[in-house]
């Protein structure tokens, strides 16, 4: 089965979980089942100290599973092992009609650049990645070879998905 991939990337706070969060909900309200992938940096946790699950895993436990009737995750302590690449965790993924990742900057797939005003780097990623398709910016671009949608104007942007992904009833 062929998996429609589509990133969200850009430099930190240039408006990239904004935008994810905004097509999720767009691209679902148009019927799709959408799954994300995030790349966070380094120590992240969605665990609490002194749950159980945690307990777990400071115990030891590699992969600890919390289930109930309304949802399930499954946790990974890499324990010393390698991150495992963007392709090893999206075939860990349940079916979707798409996935948008979020980060993973230097992945092979196709992705839209996120811009604002504000964030501190600044300099092009459109000029070293051609996996970049697109810009969505808070701000206007020109000399750009590529689309460039308002950071706001997510129903175009989700249009764009769909067609750059093939996702077509």
């Amino acid at each position: 089965m062929m998996r429609r991939v589509f990133g969200i990337t850009g430099w930190k706070n240039s408006g990239k979980t904004t935008l994810t969060e905004k097509l999720v909900a767009e691209l679902v309200r148009r019927g799709w089942k959408v799954s994300t992938v995030k790349h966070a940096h380094h120590d992240f946790d969605i665990d609490r100290p002194g749950a159980d699950s945690f307990r777990h895993r400071q115990a030891g436990a590699t992969e600890v599973a919390i289930v109930s009737d309304r949802r399930w995750a499954l946790m990974h302590e890499l324990r010393g092992e390698d991150e495992p690449t963007l392709e090893a965790i999206l075939s860990r993924l349940g079916t979707s009609d798409i996935v948008l990742v979020e980060g993973y900057k230097r992945e092979a797939h196709s992705k839209i650049e996120t811009r604002r005003l504000e964030t501190k780097d600044r300099a092009p990623l459109t000029a070293h990645d051609p996996h970049i398709i697109a810009i969505a910016a808070d701000f206007a671009i020109a000399d750009e070879s590529v689309p460039v949608f308002d950071l706001d104007d997510t129903k175009s942007i989700a249009d764009f998905i769909e067609r750059a992904t093939g996702l077509t009833r």
